[in-house]
């Protein structure tokens, strides 16, 4: 099979789909990897280590996307290469379509078979999330910190405090792989760390392993009693495939001390709070209702070596699969496989983003 890599071009995006490494390996099996210039050059891998690894180097961004069977991203396709994208072609990536319909529409149009990262599930777990939920948890704490300095807008409260003076208060909104991370993080810097979780056995996993955090059942009530006496709010909802549940309304924000923080990383599902919308690196914060909101859709994308190493470590057992045997073989091969595909022939086929947009299911035509 042809695999191709282009150059992300999101804003600020600065991973790659695979490391030379990893093209090294499937050039060993026989493959043929393209992979545009440049393209892991954001992550510290230049051309020469891809040349090296015996891949064929491109100039030309839609080179990829016309000579590859598979091709393997980051990020999701952006407007311009909604053209480039084909019926017979796999894609490969990170798409979170429940909170974008136009991205949904145009993969439908053009036909490809989009498989998502995100909604592949092996024993209850989301492992090609899990590495970028978890950078983005540890993340949040200290973006967080610096957003609360006075001379970046916020209420000048030193997270771990000082001897004589309390530590901030830090409520994390879910305790999966980027709230348990985020809690680590936060109670590492020595502050008063409350994790909110519905499910009652991970709070007694999050209770036995973070012993210096306090875990609350999520409820409404509960987060009404803590918003008062926060200055970092970590929104770490999921829910796989599907929009992220508005679990912060604008009135309960009202309810925060002016200069106190959201980090809402589940921005890239549509985000957990009514005040979020999607922000860049190069402008990473809002203000909404006195409240600062970082709500950056890439954040792994700051750290793009450190990411790159993660995603590739788990990514790449799956796209040998597909290259090795094709789609069909290869989800008989790894059932999970079947979960990534949201989109194939032109028709939806993942349950979660059928009901986020009201567009018609229908099962993989494998």
């Amino acid at each position: 099979m042809i695999i191709g890599v282009p150059k992300e071009i999101k804003q600020n995006e600065f991973r790659v789909g695979l490391l030379p490494s990893a093209a090294y390996q499937l050039h060993q099996r026989g493959h043929e990897v393209i992979v545009e210039r440049n393209a892991g050059l954001g992550a510290g891998y230049p051309d020469e280590e891809y040349r090296h690894a015996g891949v064929t180097l491109v100039e030309d961004h839609a080179a990829v996307f016309a000579r590859a069977g598979l091709i393997v991203k980051v990020k999701e396709p952006q407007p311009a290469e909604f053209p480039l994208l084909r019926p017979d072609q796999l894609l490969f990536t990170y798409l979170h379509l429940a909170p974008d319909r136009a991205l949904t529409e145009a993969l439908l149009k053009s036909s490809v078979t989009g498989l998502a990262y995100e909604t592949i599930e092996v024993n209850r777990r989301l492992p090609l999330l899990e590495p970028m939920s978890e950078i983005a948890g540890r993340m949040s704490i200290f973006v967080g910190a610096y957003f609360l300095a006075k001379h970046r807008g916020g209420s000048g409260t030193l997270l771990g405090g000082v001897p004589g003076v309390l530590p901030g208060r830090v409520v994390v909104l879910g305790g999966g792989a980027s709230g348990i991370n985020a809690a680590r993080m936060a109670t590492g810097l020595g502050a008063d760390v409350t994790i909110l979780e519905v499910d009652l056995e991970r709070m007694r996993f999050l209770d036995i392993t973070l012993h210096t955090a306090h875990t609350l059942y999520s409820n409404e009530a509960h987060l009404l009693d803590l918003l008062p006496a926060v200055d970092l709010l970590v929104g770490a909802v999921l829910v796989p495939g599907a929009r992220a549940p508005k679990l912060i309304r604008r009135d309960m924000l009202r309810r925060m001390r002016p200069g106190s923080v959201l980090v809402d990383i589940a921005i890239d599902q549509g985000g957990c709070a009514e005040t979020s919308r999607p922000t860049t690196h190069d402008d990473p914060v809002f203000v909404e209702e006195g409240v600062l909101h970082y709500c950056v859709a890439n954040m792994p994308a700051a750290y793009a070596r450190t990411a790159t190493q993660a995603l590739t470590n788990v990514t790449y057992p799956f796209v040998e699969l597909l290259a090795d045997h094709g789609l069909k073989e290869a989800c008989r091969r790894q059932p999970a496989l079947r979960g990534g595909i949201n989109v194939m022939a032109g028709k939806v086929t993942c349950a979660a983003v059928a009901e986020a947009h009201g567009l018609p299911l229908s099962g993989p035509a494998l």
